[in-house]
């Protein structure tokens, strides 16, 4: 009897020979046509415009060659004859790669459509990024939720009961896990509802900065001293929050003092002087200016305008200007500012 023919399990030695070598070969193949094709498609991605190469290059490098083995073991035992639990076994170690891997694949797919539209939106419309960010989790959810369904539909389990099951134990999950999912709705209702989107500068409470993340279940926002600060989703939607991101133009309140000395004619044209020094600035409507009360050590004047620009540097270069030109202007006039004064008061009495 030949060698070649001896039989082992079922099947000669020739057929078992075959069947590795024709593993081994597909097992190189596959991997090297990957390789190639993923050159290939970086190569190409960087001499076009177009965004459909460079997702085929995200993709095949997603591809894994644990797969690709058990995609050419599945082939090479198509030539052998092997018992009907091997086979099924064989078969279902296949399919839950096949799905394993669809599920990489379908990551990468929504990693790159997400990314793509963010990094567009993201300037124009901040709050279809966000959007766009829950959505895509939202999308992965059903996704690999679907995913697990096939693959134990496939390998012969009875989704049926459970997806039952999956309705009484969420039940359960729900209830232990009660933070996190109050969190994700109102990650959901900030999405939705968008009271504040990434690059807006909030204040909640005593914290300010300028929000760099929302989140599933935090949101991030980097402070004016540099600090990240983290709230909870759910925390945050309880505070009040004030939006500077959306003011379209600042009001303005202070106020100046001047001495009692100041004569009245004086005292009658400070509130023109301000306002005409103030409509002199770029940017600003004047509101009013009134001598509004007797101070302990000064004569009061409020002043009110606007700044047509949310902006906070340029409302600080505006006051500036307004200052130095209400104290030029004072000076001009012989009127003095009020600061505060002690009077020493010497007893009279018998002196010894």
């Amino acid at each position: 009897m030949d060698l070649l023919d001896i039989t082992f399990y079922g099947n000669t030695l020739k057929a078992w020979l075959f069947s590795s070598f024709l593993v081994v070969v597909l097992t190189v193949a596959f991997h090297h046509f990957k390789k190639i094709l993923h050159r290939w498609m970086r190569t190409l991605s960087e001499r076009t415009e177009t965004d459909i190469d460079n997702l085929i290059a995200d993709l095949m490098g997603k591809t894994k060659t644990v797969f690709l083995f058990l995609l050419a073991l599945y082939i090479g035992s198509l030539f052998l004859t092997l018992p009907g639990k091997v086979s099924s076994l064989i078969k279902a170690v296949v399919v839950i790669a096949f799905f394993i891997q669809t599920a990489l694949w379908g990551n990468g797919f929504m990693d790159f459509w997400i990314g793509r539209y963010k990094q567009r939106y993201l300037e124009e419309d901040p709050s279809r990024a966000t959007t766009i960010a829950a959505l895509g989790f939202i999308g992965r959810l059903i996704f690999y939720s679907i995913i697990l369904l096939l693959a134990l539909d496939n390998i012969g389990i009875d989704i049926t009961t459970l997806v039952a099951g999956l309705g009484i134990g969420g039940i359960a999950v729900a209830l232990a896990v009660q933070s996190i999912l109050g969190d994700l709705f109102a990650s959901l209702s900030i999405v939705l509802d968008k009271p504040f989107v990434i690059g807006d500068f909030i204040i909640v409470d005593d914290l300010l900065g300028t929000v760099e993340h929302i989140g599933l279940k935090t949101t991030r926002i980097r402070s004016l001293y540099g600090e990240q600060i983290i709230f909870s989703n759910t925390d945050l939607l309880k505070s009040r929050i004030r939006n500077y991101k959306r003011m379209f133009e600042r009001r303005i309140v202070f106020t100046i003092g001047v001495v009692y000395q100041t004569p009245y004619e004086k005292l009658q044209a400070i509130p023109g002087m301000i306002q005409e020094i103030i409509e002199s600035q770029e940017l600003t409507r004047f509101d009013r200016a009134h001598f509004k009360t007797y101070g302990p050590y000064s004569l009061d004047f409020e002043i009110v305008y606007y700044v047509k620009s949310p902006d906070y540097k340029t409302y600080m270069d505006i006051q500036q200007a307004i200052n130095l030109a209400i104290y030029r202007r004072f000076e001009e006039e012989g009127i003095e500012f009020a600061y505060p004064t002690q009077t020493l008061y010497i007893e009279k009495g018998a002196t010894s």
